[in-house]
């Protein structure tokens, strides 16, 4: 037995590399991440993935060895095999879908969480970490107005932000399975379809849902949205929960959310508003008007991976029920009673060492906090509040200069960062037009834009978020735009 443990160990002892072979490799991913990133303007935000030869990318993803593999060759099928198609979500010309661009700091911070491997989940494991996320959580709370017993948690993204408040909102209003088939939510057809998702898992399948009326702009009609209520709770129905948005993914509305807060007041409906891309405006000066009445949600989405710029896997929720949010993912096993730790009571302030385990649907989870925490110590808030502005007026900008111009409509004045935009030919259909229009821009690839369908009608989508796009890449874009309109009518 002793010998066959030995043989095992120094086979074993291979995972924990020496100094030399840790560095000769810091320094491969570090010269492949500097190219990547010096190179970024010469490459393509999209590129098409194609088919000449499927069995090299089948090896390279299904092919393991016993044997160890050299790490420049696997850094050179990455290149090949990963980084060259697709979308380039790092690149300044991708301004489809909601870009965030990964800011460099935010990776030096998951490199030292990776390596540390601090266990973010319970305050016993790591209170330094879990005390670190909880100050970024009441910063944010801070921001959006929350009173200071409110709790929050870093997620992976608003779609597990949506689901962790609609579960809290559940237990809140005290709905139980009996319920669920009168029980009715509110949103509108611009609501992103991660609601719809979480309502489905946390087993609302069943329950009624309501697309209430909206305006030119694509915000919620607060008039539509009362009638609407009063009607349900005549039928005998049981109205819980109502989703706003400050700044839906398609177009960039943003929903009355004042006016919104006092009928959920009134009728004691859970509010919960999602600013999953819109929520960090909040730090442009100027921009109050459009967050009026946040602060009386009962929970809010926040993704830091859209307009803080992190890395994608970086979501928020901000919740003032503490005591519901527990009743909702608390649990305690056998195995885990050397970590239970106080967390404190409803009314005392942000509480900084509540485990996030106990509030989320996760146990496991990646210290995603210092990703965020790293990055906004090191440039501080100034920057970012500087691009987050820009982003802004280059819309404005984009919106007037395409208004101008002959056989150019657009959309609603945005709101935020996104607008949308078709060329009306003389003669043919506007919708195959624009199909053929999007379909040529993402071909070429130097810009990356995206489409939605609105009442039937096609329309192009600019979403103007990521930190490395400027005047100069608008400018780019349209001239592209303008330069596929005219191919397409010449041809």
């Amino acid at each position: 037995m002793i010998e066959k443990l030995k043989a095992l160990e120094s086979l074993a002892r291979q995972l924990q590399p020496s100094s030399a072979q840790r560095n000769e490799w810091h320094q491969q991913v570090a010269h492949y991440a500097s190219e990547f990133l010096d190179n970024l303007e010469d490459k393509k935000a999209f590129k098409q993935a194609t088919s000449d030869n499927p069995d090299a990318a089948r090896d390279f993803f299904f092919s393991l060895e016993e044997r160890a593999n050299p790490l420049v060759g696997l850094l050179s099928d990455i290149e090949e095999h990963i980084d060259q198609h697709g979308i380039n979500p790092a690149s300044a010309g991708h301004m489809g879908y909601i870009p965030g661009g990964g800011v460099y700091p935010a990776a030096l911070g998951d490199y030292l969480a990776a390596v540390t491997n601090r266990y973010a989940g319970v305050f016993f494991a790591s209170p330094g970490a879990v005390h670190l996320e909880n100050d970024l959580l009441s910063w944010m709370c801070q921001l959006m107005g929350f009173p200071e017993d409110s709790v929050g948690n870093l997620t992976s993204g608003g779609s597990i932000a949506n689901l962790t408040a609609i579960v809290t909102a559940r237990e809140a209003q005290q709905l139980r399975a009996k319920d669920f088939e009168r029980a009715v939510v509110y949103l509108t057809e611009q609501t992103h379809h991660s609601i719809q998702k979480a309502i489905r898992i946390s087993g609302l399948s069943e329950c009624q849902i309501r697309y209430v009326e909206t305006d030119s702009k694509n915000g919620m009609l607060p008039t539509a949205l009362d009638k609407t209520i009063r009607q349900d709770k005549q039928k005998g129905l049981i109205p819980f929960f109502i989703n706003a948005t400050l700044g839906t993914t398609n177009t960039g509305a943003i929903d009355p959310i004042d006016d919104i807060a006092k009928i959920a007041s009134e009728k004691a409906l859970w509010l919960h508003v999602d600013a999953a891309y819109g929520g960090f405006f909040k730090l442009v000066e100027g921009m109050s008007s459009a967050f009026s009445g946040i602060e009386k949600a009962d929970s809010i989405t926040l993704d830091p991976h859209k307009t803080l710029f992190l890395p994608f896997g970086t979501g928020a929720v901000l919740i003032k029920n503490k005591k519901a949010l527990m009743e909702a993912h608390h649990y305690q096993a056998d195995y885990m009673q050397d970590t239970i730790s106080e967390t404190g009571e409803p009314g005392q302030k942000f509480d900084r060492s509540i485990s996030p385990a106990d509030i989320s649907p996760e146990l496991t989870k990646h210290f995603r906090g210092m990703r965020l925490w790293l990055p906004l110590k090191l440039f501080g808030l100034a920057p970012f509040r500087a691009a987050l502005e820009e982003k802004l007026i280059l819309t404005q900008y984009l919106y007037q200069k395409l208004a101008s111009k002959d056989g150019f409509e657009v959309g609603p004045e945005p709101e935020l960062s996104v607008t949308i935009f078709r060329y009306v030919p003389a003669k043919i259909d506007p919708n195959q037009f624009n199909q053929e229009l999007i379909k040529r821009i993402q071909l070429d690839g130097d810009i990356f834009l995206s489409s939605t369908l609105i009442d039937q009608v096609f329309w192009i989508r600019v979403a103007i978020v990521n930190f490395r796009t400027h005047l100069s890449h608008v400018k780019k874009m349209v001239k592209i735009i303008e330069r596929e309109v005219k191919a397409i009518i010449t041809q």
